[in-house]
C-alpha cells in the first residue's frame, strides 16, 4: 500500500495491533503498509485526517515585488477612498506593466490577502430600553405623479426598542419636510423618545459630523421644543442606524411595488396603512409582536408639548401689482383686493399659505420649479370683470383652463358678459 492514502479504518487497525503488542514490522507485513507509515501512526502522534500542506516559497515573490505591493496598500491608506483603491487584480496588472512580473495573478491575490490581514466585519448586537431612542433616515423611491415618472423622498423613522415603523413621502428633502416629518412622527407614536439617531445630512447638520456635529437652527429649536437629544452617526457607518436602514429598503420593496400612479402625495396613504399592518409582525428572536412591544414602549415615551412646532419657513413680503406674493423665487397669487398689502408667507413641505393680519387669504400647492408663477383663477375674476378683453390672454386663465376649452369659449361665446358668466 505504499503511496496509498491511509484511511481511518487503516489507522484503527495499526493502533489496535500495536497496542496488542504486535511489532511494527509484523503490522506492515500483515496490512501491506510500508513500515515507515506504520511507524508514523502507531504511537498516535499523527492522524490521517490532518495532513500538513507543505508551504512552498514562491520564488517570483521577490523582496522588490512584496515592497511594491506594500506601497500600493500604503497609498490606499493615505488616500482613504474606500471606493477607489487598489484591488489585487489592479496590483497584478501594475506589476506586469511596471515590474515585468511573470508569476500568476492567483499568487498576487494570495499575497495581498495575507498582507491585508483582512478579517470579516463584526458588529456588536445592540439593545435599547423602551422609549430610549429612535432611528431616522431618508430614502429615495420612484412614483408616477400625474403621469410623470418622478423621484420622491421617504422619511423613515423607527423606535429602537419595539421596532415600530412610520414612513412619510415628500417631494423634496429640505428642512421644511424634515421638521414636518418629525412632528408627524411624534404625533403618530404619541410621544417622544429620549434621543433621535440620524446621519449627517445638511437638513440637520450645519457643520461637522458624528459627535462633533453642529445642528441646524431649525433642528436645534425642534429638539428643544420636544425635549429629545439629537445624535449623529459617524460618516460611512450605516450600521449605527441599521434598524431604519432596513426600513428604507423594506418600504421600497413591499409598499411601492408596483410603482404607484398618483395625482398627489396624499394618495400615498398606503405607507401609513402598511406601517400599521407591520405592527402585527413578529420579529425573529422577539418575545411579542411589534404592536404589543409598541404599546409597552408608548408608556415610556415623553409627553408631547402643549402645541405643535411650527415647521414652515416664514417670510414677510409686499403683494405685487400682479396680485402675487413671492416665496423662494416663485410667485403665488392672492385675491386682487390685497394688492400692495404686506403679507406673511409660510412655506410648508408641500404647500404655501399666505396670511394678512392673521387671516389666511390664499393657499397653494408648493411649486418646486424656479421662477414659475402659480395663479388661481378665482383671485382674478374681479379684475377680469373690468378688463374683459384681456380674458383670452390672461395668464391666470391660460394656466387654469385647457386650451381646448378656451377654443370652445372663443367659438361659442357671443359677448364678454356671457364669457364672464361662464368663467
Amino acid at each position: 500500500m505504499n503511496g496509498v492514502v491511509i484511511t481511518v479504518k487503516d489507522y484503527k487497525q495499526i493502533r489496535q495491533m500495536y497496542l496488542g503488542g504486535i511489532s511494527q514490522r509484523e503490522i506492515a507485513r500483515q496490512l501491506h503498509i510500508s513500515r515507515n507509515t506504520v511507524a508514523k501512526y502507531c504511537e498516535g502522534c499523527a492522524v490521517p485526517w490532518e495532513r500538513k500542506v507543505p508551504k512552498r516559497e514562491t520564488t517570483v515573490l521577490t523582496e522588490e515585488i512584496v515592497a511594491f505591493i506594500q506601497s500600493c496598500l500604503d497609498e490606499d491608506e493615505r488616500e482613504n477612498l474606500k471606493k477607489q483603491c487598489h484591488t489585487a487584480k489592479r496590483i497584478y496588472s501594475r506589476l506586469v506593466v511596471e515590474k515585468g512580473f511573470v508569476g500568476g495573478e492567483s499568487t498576487i491575490r494570495r499575497k495581498v490577502r495575507e498582507m491585508k490581514g483582512s478579517q470579516p466585519q463584526v458588529f456588536v448586537p445592540l439593545e435599547f430600553s423602551p422609549g430610549e431612542a429612535m432611528q431616522v433616515d431618508w430614502g429615495e423611491a420612484t412614483v408616477y405623479l400625474r403621469g410623470k415618472k418622478v423621484t420622491i423622498y421617504l422619511f423613515c423613522a423607527r423606535l429602537c426598542s419595539s421596532c415600530a415603523p412610520i414612513v412619510f413621502a415628500y417631494r423634496r428633502q429640505n428642512q421644511e419636510s424634515f421638521l414636518e416629518a418629525f412632528v408627524r412622527t411624534f404625533r403618530f407614536f404619541g410621544g417622544v423618545p429620549e434621543k433621535a439617531i440620524f446621519d449627517n445630512a445638511k437638513v440637520a447638520v450645519k457643520d461637522g459630523f458624528g459627535a462633533h456635529a453642529k445642528k441646524q437652527a431649525g433642528y436645534t429649536a425642534l429638539s428643544a421644543h420636544y425635549g429629545f437629544d439629537a445624535m449623529f452617526c459617524n460618516p460611512a457607518e450605516g450600521h449605527e442606524k441599521g434598524l431604519v436602514e432596513g426600513l428604507v429598503g423594506w418600504s421600497r420593496r413591499n409598499i411601492l411595488v408596483p410603482v404607484p400612479k398618483i395625482n398627489n402625495l396624499e394618495e400615498l396613504n398606503l405607507l401609513l396603512e402598511r406601517c400599521l399592518e407591520y405592527l402585527k409582525h413578529n420579529i425573529k428572536g422577539k418575545s411579542a409582536s411589534v404592536g404589543v412591544m409598541f404599546e409597552n414602549e408608548r408608556l415610556f415615551l415623553r409627553a408631547l408639548p402643549g402645541y405643535e412646532f411650527e415647521t414652515a419657513k416664514c417670510s414677510s413680503v409686499r403683494v405685487s401689482s400682479f396680485a402675487t406674493a413671492r416665496f423662494d423665487t416663485n410667485d403665488y397669487s392672492v385675491p386682487v383686493s390685497y394688492c400692495g398689502s404686506n403679507v406673511s408667507v409660510k412655506g410648508y413641505a408641500e404647500s404655501i399659505k399666505i396670511y394678512c393680519k392673521g387671516q389666511m387669504i390664499a393657499s397653494h400647492e408648493r411649486c418646486f420649479k424656479r421662477h414659475t408663477p402659480t395663479y388661481k383663477l378665482e383671485h382674478y375674476l374681479p379684475i377680469l370683470e373690468l378688463r374683459k378683453r384681456a380674458i383670452f390672454n390672461a395668464a391666470p386663465v391660460r394656466q387654469n383652463l385647457p386650451p381646448e376649452f378656451l377654443d370652445w369659449l372663443k367659438s361659442h361665446t357671443a359677448d364678454y358678459k356671457e364669457l364672464m358668466q361662464l368663467l
